[in-house]
């Protein structure tokens, strides 16, 4: 079977695997369902009902770091973790700092400033101020944590750089802006990751996904 990918591609944890399977020339199908959606084999797949899920002719996974660890064993012909031990601890742990911490703040912004809006619901300002007061402290560190090199874990395009930039392409939706003359390190680097093809054809799906929710709003009002 062909593989699917099952989540709305407005969650950068979806798009983190599938940016993933972009890199290794995986073909799959892309099932865009929403958390919690009640499609029954979304349900079996994911028990919590969070995306993504992920099925291919072996397994039916969640969650996507597993699901990202299972195609890099299963497809090692393009390493995206690093081999040296070293490297891969530094590569995971830049994972986990977004997954586990930068989330929170660059959610809170683009759902506040863009999806609220678009649904026509009230844009928390506290929420919004404490997510903007998160953000420098983290950007920070990013920006120390970048030179000497173009990745941030060694020279080569990793787990790190997927999990780390793609939250970013949500930002892209509003006016928010990485400050250039204060982080310029960091905001080269996300704009050199958002140019790879694998970025951009999720962000031509992410477009797609976006006009057709438009569509079932304005018919919704309608």
């Amino acid at each position: 079977m062909t593989p699917i990918l099952y989540g709305a591609p407005l969650s950068p944890f979806v798009r983190k695997v599938a940016v993933l399977l972009e890199e290794k020339n995986i073909a799959y199908e892309w099932n865009p369902v929403r958390p919690h959606d009640r499609l029954e084999e979304f349900q079996r797949i994911s028990p919590l009902g969070k995306i993504p899920a992920y099925q291919d002719d072996k397994v039916a996974l969640a969650d996507s770091s597993v699901i990202c660890f299972y195609l890099e064993k299963t497809h090692p012909e393009k390493p995206l973790y690093p081999t040296d031990t070293l490297e891969l601890v530094r590569a995971l742990w830049f994972e986990e700092y977004f997954d586990g911490t930068m989330i929170t703040p660059l959610s809170t912004i683009y759902f506040q400033t863009w999806m609220n809006p678009l649904l026509g619901k009230p844009v928390d300002e506290a929420a919004l101020k404490a997510a903007h007061e998160a953000v420098p402290p983290m950007f920070a560190y990013l920006e120390s944590e970048l030179n000497p090199n173009q990745w941030m874990v060694g020279d080569t395009f990793s787990i790190a750089d997927i999990s780390l930039t793609g939250g970013f392409l949500n930002l892209r939706l509003t006016d928010f802006k990485i400050d250039k003359q204060r982080y310029p390190k960091l905001a080269a680097y996300v704009e050199r990751a958002l140019e790879r093809p694998s970025f951009k054809k999720c962000e031509v799906f992410m477009q797609g996904f976006i006009a057709k929710m438009k569509e079932k709003l304005l018919a919704q009002k309608g």
